[in-house]
């Protein structure tokens, strides 16, 4: 077990080919036994894992963070260059990342850790790679939940006319003026106090990883394509649909931690999820908000390394 890493190597920038974009990443602890890959959320990046990685790094888990194709310093493709972006493209950028920098130095199950849309996507990515997931700890894990289960169909007339209409409505929308506004008139902080319940959370790095990003010229295209491939998901992209398919089988244990003070999405879903999927362990951490991870690390961290710790798989 390495223990000898540096902390400022914690977001070291490393860079990797994926399907001919730039996708950046980091790694500490990269010769411990156990994988572990940190997902950030909507508009984050591996940076918002700083209070994280370390902790389980000296626990024997090579901790990689790496941002999703068109967040942080990964490159930001627009429409024109990779069509829609979606849980679906993240899972099988993080799928491919297993197999062709995890796997040539690590052939253990991987663990996935995500936050909101991370989460989603760390879900899409178990359902279709379950034999390779050790386990996923979502905190909290967004999208709608149904109750009764749907049969996927085929695309109605309405539907398709609701798919053109989403289309020719964001590639139109002027979100070039969005963004500019967003970074001039601190919607950025705004948005940040209705994330975090604690507001001694929000110092000056993590508004410029938050902010960073959105200042690149190419960041209102990617953000396009976002708004468009996640409006126009089919179904089997869904968490309901995604949650049934993998209890099917029960093979990847499933954490879910929850702020009970998140603003975003309320606690009352992750109830919802745990009452309608009685295989996934619900935590809920009083006093914190959608991203305890960083709010609350210590906290976090514990409940997290518990829940790995006990595994049968280890």
């Amino acid at each position: 077990m390495n223990n000898n890493f540096k902390e400022e190597k914690i977001n070291f920038p490393n860079f990797w080919n994926w399907n001919g974009f730039k996708i950046c990443w980091s790694v500490t602890g990269e010769e411990n036994e156990i994988p572990i890959i940190f997902l950030h959320g909507f508009g984050a990046s591996r940076k918002h894992w700083r209070n994280n990685v370390k902790y389980f790094a000296r626990r024997n888990c090579a901790s990689y963070s790496l941002d999703l194709i068109g967040f942080g310093d990964s490159d930001q493709p627009g429409i024109r260059q990779i069509g829609r972006l979606n849980n679906k493209v993240w899972s099988n950028q993080v799928k491919d990342f297993i197999a062709e920098v995890i796997r040539p130095k690590n052939s253990g199950k991987v663990i996935l850790i995500g936050n909101s849309l991370g989460s989603l996507v760390a879900l899409t990515c178990a359902v279709s790679l379950e034999d390779q997931i050790a386990t996923v700890i979502a905190s909290p894990l967004p999208d709608q939940i149904q109750e009764n289960k749907k049969t996927i169909t085929n695309k109605t007339l309405l539907k398709k006319f609701k798919d053109k209409f989403i289309t020719i409505f964001f590639i139109f929308f002027p979100l070039e003026i969005i963004l500019f506004l967003i970074t001039k008139l601190g919607v950025i902080r705004l948005g940040l106090n209705s994330a975090y319940f604690k507001k001694d959370s929000i110092d000056r790095e993590l508004i410029n990883l938050i902010t960073k990003p959105v200042l690149r010229k190419t960041s209102a295209r990617s953000l396009r394509a976002m708004c468009i491939g996640m409006s126009l998901r089919d179904e089997e992209f869904q968490s309901s649909y995604l949650l049934r398919k993998l209890g099917a089988s029960k093979k990847v244990p499933f954490l879910l931690i929850w702020g009970d003070k998140d603003n975003f999405i309320p606690l009352f879903l992750g109830k919802k999820i745990a009452n309608l999927h009685r295989w996934v362990k619900l935590k809920i951490v009083s006093n914190s908000g959608h991203c305890i991870h960083d709010e609350d690390p210590s906290i976090f961290n514990r409940i997290s390394y518990e829940w790995i710790r006990n595994l049968k798989t280890f």
